[in-house]
């Protein structure tokens, strides 16, 4: 029996309770970079009882383990003092902070892109223009003081967040790239602002060489990056919020005898109630069908828009959409309880995670921000004390090196990648539960397959039957289908439905037993039966020669009559899959407990070349060990819950689950429905992920390796600097969202 959702959350509640801590999600507000991640984590695990914090930059959200007398507020508290706003995430809240983000950015870039504009003409005109300059002389100092008035707009308007938060990070002795954007335009606009107002402070400086349009350009290129990049890290969230709009706000629900339908909240819906769904609309929670013709699209669950047939008494999932007409269903899980809810969880989770490989960015975010301090301080100094440097070159090479340096892209490099990746993963059926699991998945270079349930569909089935040529094949067939039709074997039932399929009438039985390792015996229309093991006859290999291992013998009145060949039925994704396995240089092993001949044949069809065979449930993790000190890196695939030990043994464990099963605590990754492709799939994804992730961490370092000698060296103004800090960002997101695809 498959393990439910409820199943899975009661056993991890048992599992906190023991240890006395339980997990908590705060959202964050006010991260821009990975130094704020670093900042916001330190002030967390100074609270007594914290144990563990994973703060996501691309999402927002503060994951920790804390003691359950830890109080919330205190957490709180101490993150709002570190200058950074916290609150506990709203239940059932579809609002979208990158969206809302997005649209503010937005709003300051537009307002900040014609000032800046403005001053960059007043200031490069004139210069490009030779003609012009005799002409606008005795107006240059109202031109000055006019890019002043627009600057400072630019700098306390729509660029008063990076002061703002620059302060706040001072008050408590940190800094960010707030930070280095406040420090890096502030300087450039107080610079110009003495040379302009009070010149005789800075001796043999020429009055008119400002630099208000390097600060007013480079808070706005800032800007712009950050409204693009808001954007696009919206867009890597589509998955988990589309997997939430499935859900219908409204559902109608029926009262007394049907003759009234009232429309309510979904939220109000409870267990047992009566539902009306209307052709076109979403199934509100997870119930049963009453009453109507249904017929489904379960592409949320499978990935695949197959329309389902559902009948009278047959389970049904929130989420799915009725293609058919209106029917009646009983509500059974509701609210945070539905399959979609566990699902959404696991996307959540995963998302909130980080993968191992995002410790090293996190552990140079750290010192980022206070080394480029020093570097631009330095740059300062070298450019006014070495050579013919003047102290405006010194200030426009400090401040590109500090405008120029991005701690931002390191924090989103892993993330936003991990946040794009599952939510394709889900969106395809494929559940992977955190960002380990993914990162292990990528090194995966051996798959072993549980044979029953997993490869084959757990189904016995009658695939040959043969008699000796005295018989008449449609008599022995109904003599043996009426006698296994009084049983409950799977291998019974198999035969009973060949005779059905075979449209053969069942006759009555006069006599029946079963005999413990022996099989059936009966009377059937006069005759003596016995249906068993070829070890219970005689002489078989002389009447039936060519019989297979593994197959059904029958006696009539002492005498051998026939075979019926039975095998499991391989499900038909499972040669595709396994084909792809190995075009992915990838070996597939099948580990079954049946004898290694039957095994063998089944491996045979499938395409699979190793096999390990007769192998108990409890020596399956043995196996697990011994491939993995053969030097493999092993996945073993199964049902969830009959393998669950060599799932939790292997480097990464795969449950198969035929669509409610999304919550197996053994696995790392989840498979809904029985596909056998998603497994193929799932670890092209994962390798995919880890070379995006690769791609954006170079990208990240390589940019500030290379920019910031550049920039100390003259060789990069500060707006050249701002634009390139801006697209450091705002390719990086753009790089992980190729994963949506």
């Amino acid at each position: 029996m498959k393990e439910s959702i409820n199943d899975t959350i009661a056993v991890d509640a048992v599992g906190e309770a023991a240890t006395d801590n339980h997990l908590l999600d705060l959202d964050i507000e006010g991260m821009t970079c990975a130094s704020c991640v670093a900042r916001v984590e330190k002030v967390l695990l100074k609270e007594e009882g914290v144990v563990n914090v994973a703060v996501n930059l691309a999402t927002h959200k503060a994951r920790l383990k804390v003691n359950r007398d830890v109080p919330v507020e205190n957490l709180i508290d101490r993150v709002e003092r570190a200058g950074y706003g916290a609150h506990l995430p709203v239940a059932g809240e579809e609002f979208s902070p990158e969206a809302e983000r997005a649209r503010i950015v937005r709003r300051q870039t537009m307002i900040a892109i014609p000032l800046a504009t403005v001053v960059v003409i007043l200031a490069m005109v004139p210069m490009i223009f030779s003609g012009l300059q005799a002409t606008l002389a005795p107006y240059q100092q109202v031109l000055n003081i006019l890019q002043f008035a627009l600057t400072t707009i630019v700098l306390f308007v729509p660029g008063r967040e990076f002061f703002r938060i620059a302060l706040k990070s001072a008050r408590h002795f940190t800094a960010d790239m707030n930070t280095l954007v406040a420090l890096g335009t502030g300087a450039a606009w107080l610079f110009s602002s003495v040379l302009l107002f009070a010149p005789s402070l800075l001796p043999g400086l020429d009055p008119h060489h400002l630099y208000f349009e390097t600060a007013a350009v480079v808070v706005t290129l800032i800007l712009l990056g950050r409204w693009l990049e808001a954007r696009a890290k919206d867009r890597a969230s589509d998955a988990l919020r589309n997997l939430g709009s499935l859900i219908p706000a409204i559902s109608h629900r029926m009262r007394g005898e049907g003759e009234e339908i009232e429309d309510v909240e979904t939220d109000f819906v409870r267990e047992g109630d009566m539902l009306l769904v209307k052709p076109g609309e979403g199934l509100p929670v997870d119930g049963i069908v009453e009453k109507g013709s249904v017929v489904v699209d379960e592409s949320m669950l499978t990935g695949e828009s197959r329309p389902v047939e559902k009948k009278v008494g047959e389970n049904v999932v929130g989420g799915t959409v009725n293609l058919g007409g209106a029917f009646v269903m009983s509500a059974g899980k509701v609210g945070g309880e539905t399959i979609l809810s566990g699902i959404m969880r696991i996307v959540d989770e995963a998302q909130s995670s980080k993968a191992p490989v995002q410790r090293l960015a996190d552990k140079v975010a750290g010192i980022f921000v206070p080394v480029v301090l020093g570097i631009a301080l330095l740059t300062f100094l070298l450019w006014i004390t070495l050579g013919d440097g003047t102290v405006s070159e010194g200030l426009i090479s400090a401040v590109a090196v500090l405008v120029i340096a991005c701690p931002c892209a390191m924090g989103l490099a892993v993330p936003t990648a991990i946040i794009a990746s599952t939510g394709n993963g889900a969106s395809h059926g494929i559940l992977i539960r955190n960002a380990e699991s993914l990162e292990t998945a990528g090194r995966v270079d051996t798959v072993v397959f549980d044979k029953t349930g997993t490869l084959t569909e757990g189904k016995i089935a009658v695939v040959d039957f043969i008699t000796v040529p005295t018989e008449e094949r449609s008599r022995l067939l109904q003599l043996v289908a009426s006698l296994e039709a009084m049983s409950e074997h799977p291998i019974a039932g198999s035969i009973v439905r060949y005779a059905n399929e075979n449209k053969i009438a069942l006759l009555a039985v006069d006599h029946f037993e079963t005999e413990a390792g022996v099989g059936l015996r009966g009377i059937v229309d006069g005759q003596q039966l016995l249906v068993g093991k070829k070890s219970q006859f005689a002489e078989t290999d002389s009447l039936l020669p060519n019989v297979p291992d593994g197959a059904v013998w029958v006696s009539i009145n002492g005498q051998i009559a026939g075979a019926f060949a039975v095998a499991d039925t391989i499900r038909p994704e499972a040669v595709e899959g396994v084909a792809t396995l190995a075009q992915m240089k990838v070996e597939p092993i099948m580990l079954t407990g049946d004898s290694q001949a039957i095994a063998d044949e089944i491996a045979k069809q499938i395409g699979i070349n190793r096999v390990i065979a007769e192998v108990l449930p409890q020596g399956k993790g043995e196996v697990i060990r011994n491939l993995q000190s053969e030097g493999k890196r092993v996945a073993m695939v199964g049902d969830g819950v009959n393998d669950a030990p060599a799932l939790t043994i292997a480097d990464l464990g795969v449950a198969m689950g035929g669509g409610t099963n999304v919550a197996a605590s053994a696995a790392d990754v989840t498979i809904i429905g029985d596909d056998l492709r998603r497994v193929p799939a799932m670890l092209h994804l994962s390798t995919r992920t880890m070379q995006i992730i690769r791609q954006n961490l170079f990208w990240a370092f390589f940019y500030n390796i290379i920019g910031i000698p550049l920039a100390a060296f003259g060789l990069l103004s500060p707006m050249i600097a701002g634009a390139a800090m801006a697209f450091s960002s705002v390719s990086v997101v753009t790089n992980s969202l190729r994963l949506k695809k």
